[in-house]
């Protein structure tokens, strides 16, 4: 069954053969869609699984699609009535209610501005609705999400380097973590926020972020000792 995971699967091909034997009920990611009976991968890249039985294609891409639950960052554009206008790096901008932050009500109101950037949660994401975001949890928490304040910097990846940051087997960030003090917050639409005590720290996570993209572990933490060296000469 799994003799095809991490290989190089084109749009068009087949997988009902891998998802029928698979044990769980079966979630389809992105690259993969339902047609009938059949599974079709519609773009192409590295079959991917993991449990309890989800599959998706592992791909280099820039354009994000939106998926419902992802956490994204995004950028507000404007306010229109009582909803904010969120760019996400989608085709068409996203909608974000001032309910939707913790503890918000119409006498108490988020404070959040044009230019701002948010770290939220995609509530409704369809090709044939506007895509919805929440800035709480499914306990009406903040938990990390909301306006991203106090400075940071901003930048894109692509969405493979995001995946790869995220997995548990990455090394990347509990390696920075050892000599540097920062702050991250990682969208699934392939931008990443930074903040460090300074600006050339800040700088310094950002462009090793942006490095790590097609390398290893072992090369992370050499390259993660390299920069410590480097800061510590500042």
């Amino acid at each position: 069954m799994l003799d095809r995971i991490d290989q190089v699967v084109l749009p068009g091909d087949d997988i009902r053969d891998i998802t029928e034997k698979d044990t769980n009920q079966v979630i389809l990611g992105p690259g993969l869609r339902r047609e009938g009976e059949k599974v079709l991968v519609i773009k192409p890249g590295l079959l991917k699984r993991k449990d309890p039985g989800v599959y998706w294609i592992d791909s280099h891409q820039k354009r994000y699609v939106a998926n419902r639950a992802d956490n994204v960052l995004g950028v507000v554009l404007s306010k229109a009535g009582d909803t904010f206008r969120v760019d996400i790096g989608t085709s068409e901008p996203a909608s974000l209610s001032y309910l939707a932050f913790e503890g918000a009500t119409k006498k108490n109101r988020p404070n959040v501005n044009t230019g701002d950037i948010v770290y939220a949660k995609l509530l409704v994401a369809s090709r044939d609705m506007e895509a919805e975001l929440v800035c709480v949890d499914s306990y009406g928490k903040k938990a990390g999400l909301g306006v991203l304040t106090g400075g940071g910097y901003m930048f894109n990846v692509p969405l493979h380097t995001v995946r790869k940051m995220l997995s548990p087997d990455s090394v990347l960030l509990s390696t920075l973590g050892k000599s540097i003090q920062f702050e991250v917050a990682v969208g699934m639409n392939g931008r990443v926020w930074v903040r460090a005590r300074t600006v050339k720290e800040t700088i310094c996570l950002a462009n090793a972020i942006d490095c790590s993209e097609f390398m290893n572990n072992s090369e992370i933490e050499a390259m993660c000792s390299k920069l410590t060296d480097v800061l510590s000469n500042f």
